[in-house]
């Protein structure tokens, strides 16, 4: 077996330190040909679909891909900004303001993001941090709640990658944070600024994506963490049994999935005569497709078509202050025992640099 080629050998020079995040992926562009090249990466992984290969081959290439593909090029540019696709704009700019936080408290590092299906690749990313010296990396999945369709198939790719290569860095890899402390504080913030904001719901829905059923019987903790999730943002906001709901979004296909459903749900509530509902995707730290196409426009249409008043979508946490600082918390705590923090020259410079990107990520903001 060849290996890759490693970068020039340099005697005396201190490894640096990175940090990954990684987020599930988009296609490059908002057109049936993009789609098709993405989606057929993404189903093609036996992470995502686990049925057997030879049929699961015949139903992606002559059914999924030239029927759906066009399909779901319209939805992405319905939502399509001018910036790009709003999970890659999003994940990169969590990335930048990331490394400005930790900057700020006193480490040096790299802070990148990729995308576990298109581009940035991950094998991509983690070849430029070796070149740039980095022989410590955390990989940080842009997923709280662990799933083997998800959190794993990161892993699978990381690993992949460095099957290829001699001389592997020091990997460390945060495998979920569902129910940590920063994290449904984020939440909670979130949630109560949009309240202070738009007033109250009758019900708030917690709407996390969907995956079959039948991966909760064989050991995926994914629904266990789900539920977690939102019964410890409902205790932070103060909420009863009967004030909020959790269901699973993004049903495909045939077979049984975690339930209850999102739509149904909605449409259920509304002709029971709740008025108003509030949907949120604590799943999803960035705003996408699925959140900004199946929740904002169609699960919106879905209520209201069943005689719902008022439909409110909460945003992700995307670029959000506190949710950034969450994340600097988490690095924090998986970087214990690695080299990170600076001298005080260092650290004087590191506050300019942070300052900087702080500025930066005002601009990136003031954009959105």
């Amino acid at each position: 077996m060849a290996f890759r080629k490693e970068p020039p050998f340099t005697h005396g020079k201190t490894g640096k330190t990175a940090v990954l995040l990684v987020n599930l992926g988009t296609p490059d562009a908002p057109t049936t040909k993009a789609v098709r090249s993405y989606l057929k990466q993404f189903l093609s992984d036996p992470r995502v679909v686990e049925i057997p290969r030879a049929i699961w081959w015949w139903i992606l290439h002559c059914v999924i891909l030239p029927f759906r593909s066009s399909k779901s090029a319209h939805k992405y540019a319905s939502i399509w900004s001018n910036e790009g696709s709003p999970l890659k704009v999003h994940t990169s700019k969590q990335a930048i303001l990331l490394r400005g936080y930790l900057g700020q408290r006193g480490h040096q590092l790299q802070v990148a993001y990729a995308m576990r299906y298109g581009t940035p690749a991950i094998a991509e990313v983690l070849e430029q941090l070796k070149a740039e010296g980095c022989e410590r990396i955390l990989i940080l999945p842009a997923y709280p709640q662990y799933s083997a369709t998800t959190t794993a198939s990161i892993y699978d790719a990381v690993f992949a990658h460095y099957a290829q290569v001699r001389n592997v860095p020091e990997l460390r890899f945060i495998k979920h944070y569902h129910d940590h402390e920063a994290y449904i504080q984020a939440l909670k913030e979130s949630v109560l600024a949009y309240w202070a904001m738009h007033g109250t719901p009758d019900k708030l829905i917690m709407s996390f994506h969907g995956v079959p059923k039948r991966t909760l019987a064989l050991g995926d903790p994914y629904h266990c963490e789900c539920q977690k999730t939102a019964r410890l943002l409902a205790q932070q906001l103060g909420l009863g049994p009967e004030q909020y709901q959790l269901t699973f979004q993004s049903r495909f296909g045939k077979a049984e999935w975690l339930q209850p459903y999102t739509a149904p749900t909605l449409q259920k509530l509304a002709k029971q005569g709740v008025g108003r509902v509030d949907v949120m995707c604590p799943g999803f730290t960035s705003d996408c497709l699925e959140t900004l196409e199946e929740i904002a426009i169609e699960a919106k249409q879905d209520f209201l078509a069943a005689g719902g008043k008022e439909f409110h979508f909460i945003a992700c946490l995307n670029q959000a202050p506190g949710w950034i600082s969450a994340m600097a918390n988490l690095v924090e705590e998986h970087l214990i025992g690695w080299p990170t923090h600076l001298t005080e020259s260092e650290r004087q410079e590191a506050k300019q640099r942070a300052e900087a990107s702080r500025q930066q990520a005002v601009r990136l903001g003031a954009s959105q």
